[in-house]
C-alpha cells in the first residue's frame, strides 16, 4: 500500500466515526425528549427559583404533605422544572399557596432543559 491510500483510508475512517457519533447523539436526544408519563400533583408551592451555571432554568418545589415518621412529621418534597416563561411567571404568583400542577415526565433531561425529569406545563390554585 502506498502512503496516499493509507492517508485516504484513515480520513475515511475518521469521517465515518464522526457521522456515526452525530447519528448516535441525535438518537439519544430524540429518545430523551419522549414523554414517559403525564399527570398532576397538588400541594403547597414552597420554592420557585432560577438555577444553573451555564444553562438557566426555572426550578420549583412542591410540599405534597406530611408523612408520619417515628420522630414526628416529615415533609414530602417534589422538585420540578418549568420550561415555559408564561407558566414560570404564573408559578411565582402562587408561591406559598396550595396548587395543582400538570406535568410531563421525560426519560432523561438534557442539561439545557433543567435539573429534573418533571416538566410542569400548567398550574392552578386550589381553593381552600
Amino acid at each position: 500500500m502506498t502512503q496516499k491510500t493509507i492517508k485516504q483510508r484513515f480520513k475515511t475512517t475518521i469521517f465515518r466515526i464522526f457521522l456515526v457519533s452525530i447519528l448516535v447523539f441525535a438518537v439519544v436526544l430524540w429518545v430523551c425528549s419522549w414523554t414517559y408519563s403525564e399527570g398532576t400533583r397538588s400541594g403547597n408551592l414552597i420554592k420557585v427559583s432560577t438555577k444553573g451555571v451555564v444553562f438557566k432554568s426555572f426550578e420549583g418545589e412542591l410540599n405534597l404533605g406530611g408523612v408520619r415518621m417515628l420522630e414526628g412529621l416529615e415533609g414530602n418534597i417534589w422538585s420540578f422544572t418549568i420550561l415555559n416563561d408564561d407558566v414560570a411567571e404564573s408559578v411565582k404568583e402562587f408561591e406559598g399557596k396550595r396548587v395543582k400542577v400538570y406535568y410531563k415526565e421525560r426519560y432523561k433531561t438534557m442539561p439545557w432543559k433543567g435539573d429534573t425529569n418533571y416538566i410542569v406545563t400548567e398550574i392552578e390554585e386550589l381553593t381552600p
